[in-house]
């Protein structure tokens, strides 16, 4: 009897651990793309931006909250008149690459970016964090993102913008994406948001 029971558990464990963590974002909502140059989408029209994309994938309104040359620190004095504006369901907040190519205190850049997950939490934000990757060649994800999603229990992308960074078919100039990347870029985390619920 006590070994039928486990399979069960086990079941129902698997189910909880793959919930997901957003709520849907109705085609009435909005979905907040904050960050710098790379949600901008310096190096291409306007419409081929990944948050316009992204509004063509989903169907949902994207507002395009991203200002080239921004820091994390002036983001975040930024945030609060954004999400006074925009009231958005969700934020996918894809920022600090400005920060580490400036070679910023990154401690200073982590705090930065959990003062604005706090921000958007408090106020029943949905928050998608996207990783942004160290100053090397051919580098990873900084791995302060991975201590604020795993602090914060955020749904994280981890990969997505250091990959399209090591391929030079992706890339307008040395830190920014051409339109296929950005297409890239959107498509990804239209999955990502498809696979956490909110789509």
């Amino acid at each position: 009897m006590k070994h039928s029971i486990i399979p069960i558990f086990l079941s129902l464990f698997l189910i909880a651990c793959t919930e997901p963590r957003f709520d849907p974002v109705f085609e009435d909502g909005v979905i907040l793309a904050f960050g710098d140059s790379l949600t901008e989408g310096v190096g291409v029209a306007e419409e081929e931006s990944y948050p316009s994309v992204l509004a063509g994938l989903s169907g949902v309104r994207i507002i395009n909250a991203g200002l080239s040359g921004e820091t994390t620190a002036e983001g975040l004095a930024r945030l609060p008149s954004v999400l006074d504006r925009t009231q958005p369901d969700l934020m996918i907040l894809l920022e600090g690459g400005n920060d580490i190519l400036r070679n910023h205190d990154l401690t200073a850049t982590r705090d930065n970016l959990a003062r604005m997950v706090e921000m958007a939490q408090s106020r029943d934000i949905d928050v998608l964090l996207v990783g942004v990757p160290e100053k090397k060649l051919f580098s990873d994800t900084a791995p302060l993102y991975a201590e604020l999603a795993e602090r914060y229990e955020l749904a994280f992308d981890d990969d997505v913008v250091a990959s399209l960074l090591r391929d030079p078919n992706m890339k307008s100039d040395s830190v920014h994406f051409n339109a296929e990347g950005y297409q890239r870029l959107a498509e990804r985390l239209y999955q990502r948001l498809q696979d956490e619920g909110a789509l």
